[in-house]
């Protein structure tokens, strides 16, 4: 098959972001598929551009990519501009070059335009692959707010959905959700993967300033959304418990990353370290070490849906994990016991949460073990990777599944 894939953060493990489209890219090319991707220059991806377009390979992946910079610093409307200029720009793309299959990875929801004229202009099978719920995850943040774009937004999600031979959510919450709304069918999910053989293969810490076990690692984005703040109020409350050796690190950039370094310092919350970004495969070490790894979100419905890759990299790196959503990872982490769901509006809560995990070795040690045994058996890339090709080939040689 030939397959065309519309995703604006590629990146590979040389990079500081998820690689999931390269993880299954490269599978698919290994298979005997010819896959393109085509992609912007993402700030914490390893891509680098010079020239308006250009063409680029990775282990036989043919990426095209539009020097078009997405940065989470940008202000909303400066993201929105970049999220058009390269919906448009790839729609070139979507018309020129040769496909059995599309697939157009939201979000943003804009790139469902190069996805729909593939779809209407050259009659490609169309699959649409939701990462999170945009415009339903923007309007709940209150991110968008005027009722006209609203309106627009959404009815664009719906052709967007109605147009695909089939949709791919990343988590079971979001299936749930597009089922419910849209009354679809021709749907399913296909997580984010763990490199169970990169993650899991042990790495000695990499920094001399921090003890294996004794620190909660955080790995992504530092900002409203993450709930950042969350993290910076428990390592103030660990102080004020007299417990400043337990420590909180956040490897990661971000809106908040500044403003909570500066807090820190003028507190002296010592025990709240900030780390730069850093290459996947530099960042295995800290993962590995950490007693805990941190998944916090804003406590809002839309964002129980969501399925981040440090969650799936902490349980393949054999680490327990805390997060504070209400959808499908509290479920996942109560029926494997492989970690725990905390208030994401009370930091004493994570606090204390903190201490009995780092006292009670055994027992840490434990689910870190139960968290690598779960992530060989639901979350390895050659498994779900497996899955999406099917769904694929099925599309591809067959009828549209669940039409």
């Amino acid at each position: 098959m030939k397959i065309l894939y519309f995703y604006q953060y590629f990146s590979t493990p040389k990079g500081s972001w998820g690689t999931r489209v390269y993880e299954f890219a490269k599978d698919w090319v290994e298979k005997g598929h010819e896959v393109t991707v085509i992609t912007s220059v993402y700030s914490k991806s390893d891509l680098i551009a010079t020239k308006l377009v250009e063409d680029q390979y990775f282990e036989g992946i043919h990426v095209k990519v539009i020097n078009v910079i997405i940065d989470n610093k940008q202000s909303f409307l400066k993201r929105i501009f970049s999220f058009i200029k390269f919906s448009i720009i790839s729609s070139y793309f979507a018309i020129k070059l040769p496909a059995d299959i599309v697939i157009a990875s939201s979000g943003p929801i804009t790139i469902g335009l190069p996805g729909l004229i593939a779809r209407f202009f050259r009659g490609r099978k169309l699959v649409f692959e939701t990462r999170d719920l945009w415009p339903e995850g923007a309007i709940e943040l209150g991110i968008i707010k005027n009722n006209l774009v609203k309106k627009l937004a959404f009815w664009f999600e719906k052709v967007c959905y109605k147009a695909s031979s089939y949709i791919v959510t990343l988590s079971p919450g979001m299936t749930e959700n597009i089922k419910k709304r849209y009354r679809i069918d021709h749907i399913d999910d296909v997580t984010n993967a763990a490199n169970i053989e990169m993650f899991s293969k042990y790495e000695p810490l990499s920094n001399s300033e921090l003890l294996p076990k004794t620190y909660a690692i955080y790995t992504g984005n530092i900002g409203m959304v993450n709930n950042s703040y969350w993290l910076f109020e428990a390592a103030k409350e660990l102080k004020r418990l007299n417990r400043s050796d337990i420590k909180i690190v956040l490897i990661g950039e971000g809106q908040q990353r500044e403003e909570l370094e500066e807090l820190a310092k003028k507190e002296n919350i010592t025990n709240f370290i900030r780390i730069g970004l850093m290459p996947k495969d530099k960042l295995i070490s800290f993962i590995q070490n950490a007693f805990v790894s941190l998944v916090p979100l804003k406590g809002t419905p839309v964002l129980d849906t969501s399925s981040p890759n440090k969650f799936f990299e902490s349980l393949a790196a054999g680490v327990p994990i805390i997060q504070n959503t209400n959808g499908w990872m509290k479920d996942f982490l109560t029926e494997h016991f492989v970690g725990y769901t905390l208030d994401p509006n009370n930091p004493l809560d994570l606090a204390n949460k903190l201490m009995q995990m780092h006292d009670n070795v055994e027992l840490t040690e434990l689910m870190g073990q139960k968290a690598l045994e779960v992530a060989k058996k639901y979350f390895d890339k050659k498994i779900l990777s497996d899955k999406m090709l099917r769904i694929l080939e099925k599309i591809h040689h067959g009828n549209d599944i669940g039409k």
